[in-house]
């Protein structure tokens, strides 16, 4: 051995010949749902698959769930999921803007939070949980705080995202500390961040919105009803941007969307009450979209195309989808301030 690695050896209190063991780091990854890797139907049937597989998604039996899901709706579905990414696909960086606006999140919050290594994941798709996972722990990550991008808890998003992270390091034969961040749904920050966004978007207007939907994912209602709080969440969410904006039940209406399958879901229906609003006579309609922390194609697509059409062919005259949070200062605070707190005594 040379005097520099006998230095370098007794400097880190190892014995010559042990393997090298990096720094030792802190890691925060923000998980969210997930994205096909191009707008094609073979990219979008595998992404399908794997989302549409988890339990946690469809919690019916797979003697019964997965004929349906092989045999009809990766045969049907693909072709014209594919066609609506194609839409709202970002062409410069040539990915979904739920990647690029995840990834810019994890960016800007690794330039405030100095110190930690911060990293992304799709909870489905690509880059796996695993696979960043592994990537930390091979940079020296012996604690890591994941925070799933879903304000409002659900066993079908944030339980989801706890069972892929403890699948992942299971794996692993030297495992670090794991925190998962709770949901953030009445964080004041969060709250605080919607109504500023909302706000500047609605500065841009030539028109003053005579309603304003809250929309949010939908569920099934058996869900709620075996107690997923989900539904609680959102309602506690819609409460506080009301009174931070000033407007009441009746002028900001709650809503669910992107229901699939027979079984029923929580209710109102978005696209119901859009066509309802129409009827009524309202002409000026803004959406927003609390529960989605980055624009996708369920806030693009569902929203501000299919839903702007569906408003105009029901007697609407303008219409505005509110942007989300993406990787707004606002946003970037919040998630700092919540990466601060749930990794306190770690940094």
């Amino acid at each position: 051995m040379g005097a520099d690695a006998a230095s370098s050896s007794k400097a880190n209190h190892t014995p010559e010949g042990h393997p090298a063991i990096p720094a030792a780091k802190t890691g925060v990854l923000l998980v969210n749902l997930g994205t096909p890797d191009t707008p094609e139907a073979g990219a979008v049937r595998r992404y399908l698959r794997e989302f549409l597989s988890d339990e946690r998604i469809v919690d019916l039996p797979r003697a019964i769930w997965l004929p349906v899901l092989y045999g009809i709706i990766l045969n049907v579905r693909p072709a014209a999921t594919a066609r609506n990414y194609a839409k709202i696909w970002r062409q410069e960086s040539n990915e979904s803007p739920l990647r690029y606006y995840t990834r810019e999140q994890a960016e800007k919050l690794a330039a405030s939070f100095e110190g930690v290594n911060v990293d992304w994941a799709m909870r489905y798709g690509n880059p796996s949980i695993a696979s960043r996972l592994d990537a930390m722990k091979a940079d020296g990550c012996e604690r890591i705080l994941v925070i799933p991008l879903y304000p409002q808890y659900s066993a079908t998003t944030t339980a989801s995202v706890a069972d892929a992270v403890f699948d992942a390091v299971k794996k692993m034969r030297w495992q670090p500390a794991i925190r998962m961040a709770p949901a953030f749904h009445d964080h004041p920050a969060y709250v605080e961040a919607l109504a500023a966004v909302t706000r500047r978007h609605l500065e841009t207007l030539d028109f003053a919105p005579e309603r304003v939907i809250l929309s949010y994912h939908g569920l099934p209602q058996r869900y709620f009803d075996l107690g997923d709080p989900y539904h609680c969440h959102c309602a506690k969410t819609s409460r506080l941007l009301r009174g931070k904006m000033g407007w009441t039940e009746e002028f900001a209406p709650l809503a669910f969307q992107s229901k699939f399958g027979r079984e029923k879901w929580l209710e109102p229906a978005t696209d119901e009450t859009i066509k309802e609003l129409g009827r009524q006579g309202v002409k000026k309609l803004a959406v927003i979209m609390p529960g989605f922390m980055a624009d996708c194609i369920e806030t693009l697509e569902e929203i501000d195309i299919a839903g702007r059409e569906t408003f105009m062919e029901a007697g609407g005259e303008a219409f505005t989808a509110i942007p989300c949070l993406n990787a707004t200062p606002e946003a970037i605070s919040m998630l700092e301030m919540i990466a601060r707190r749930e990794t306190a005594g770690w940094v």
